[in-house]
C-alpha cells in the first residue's frame, strides 16, 4: 500500500484534549477503511501567517500512514465536512522517516537552547551592568569640538 503524511489545522477554540482526540478519529477512519497508522503527532497551537475561518492561531496534528487511496479519500472527504477542521493537506511519500519529525525536533532543540520554558535559568534584572545617563559622560572639552566654518 502507498504511504502517506496528513497534515491538518484545527480551530484555535479547541482543547488540547480535543485536538488529540481528532487525530485519534480521523486515524480510526483510515484504519476502519483498511490503511494503518504508522505514527502520530500533535504539533501544538501555532500561530499561522495568515488568518485562516477569522483564526490565527490553530491546533496541528500530523499522521502518517499506510494506507489504500479509497481510505485516504474518505478521510479527506470527513475532514472537509468537519467543522472544526480548517485545512487538510496529505502528502504521498516514499517512506516514512524514522524518529520524530522536524517540527517536533526544532521546537525540542529551541527549547534546550533556552534551558527549558519552566526553569529559572534566565538572567534576572539585577545582573545588568547599571545602565549610564548623560550625566555619567565625561565633561566635553572645547577642542574636542570640530573646528567652525566661517563664511
Amino acid at each position: 500500500m502507498p504511504l502517506y503524511e496528513h497534515v491538518f489545522i484545527a480551530r484555535q477554540d479547541l482543547s488540547n484534549t480535543q485536538a488529540e482526540g481528532l487525530i485519534e478519529h480521523f486515524g480510526q477512519v483510515l484504519t476502519d477503511n483498511g490503511g494503518k497508522i504508522e505514527g502520530t503527532e500533535y504539533w501544538g497551537l501555532r500561530t499561522m501567517s495568515y488568518k485562516i475561518n477569522k483564526n490565527r492561531k490553530g491546533h496541528y496534528g500530523f499522521m502518517k500512514s499506510d494506507s489504500p487511496s479509497p481510505a485516504v479519500h474518505e478521510m479527506e472527504r470527513l475532514m472537509r465536512i468537519h467543522e472544526d477542521i480548517m485545512r487538510v493537506m496529505t502528502v504521498k511519500v516514499e517512506k516514512h522517516e524514522e524518529g520524530p519529525s522536524a517540527v517536533i525536533t526544532a521546537k525540542n532543540s529551541r527549547d534546550d537552547r533556552r534551558g527549558g520554558r519552566d526553569r529559572g535559568d534566565r538572567r534576572d534584572r539585577d545582573d545588568r551592568p547599571p545602565r549610564r545617563d548623560r550625566d555619567d559622560r565625561p565633561p566635553r572639552r572645547d577642542d574636542d569640538r570640530p573646528p567652525r566654518r566661517e563664511e
